[in-house]
């Protein structure tokens, strides 16, 4: 099938795509103690100590809410920013595992509570 089969209504062919962003974390995860090579993978600085680390992975929407939730984890934990996209809601933190999951308990209880968010549970591997 070409392009123009999929544009013609002989074909019966459509394709929609639709994103509905809603007020929500939908990935609040901890890795605790990660192999150094996922670090490299995901483009951390391969200068810190990786011994007893942990990474935190949040994702959310809308995307913006990213910036804000990086605030928090920044205050309230002495993680460091790995990662932060305002377009597409991901955030990275790196830091000991208890700093990453007092990092990811304040972004999520802020979410729920001053933001009026759903959240997900705080998984950990």
């Amino acid at each position: 099938m070409n392009f123009n089969d999929i544009l013609s209504n002989e074909g019966k062919t459509r394709i929609i795509q639709e994103i509905v962003p809603g007020k929500q974390i939908t990935i609040a995860h901890v890795i605790a103690n990660p192999d150094e090579i996922l670090y490299k993978k995901l483009g951390l600085n391969p200068e810190l100590d990786y011994h007893k680390a942990a990474i935190g992975i949040v994702t959310m929407s809308p995307s913006e809410t990213a910036i804000i939730a990086s605030d928090i984890a920044i205050k309230t934990s002495g993680i460091d920013l790995g990662f932060v996209d305002r377009f597409s809601g991901t955030l990275i933190v790196t830091g000991s595992v208890s700093e990453v999951e007092t990092s990811l308990k304040a972004i999520v209880d802020y979410a729920k509570e001053k933001l009026g968010f759903t959240v997900c549970e705080i998984t950990r591997t």
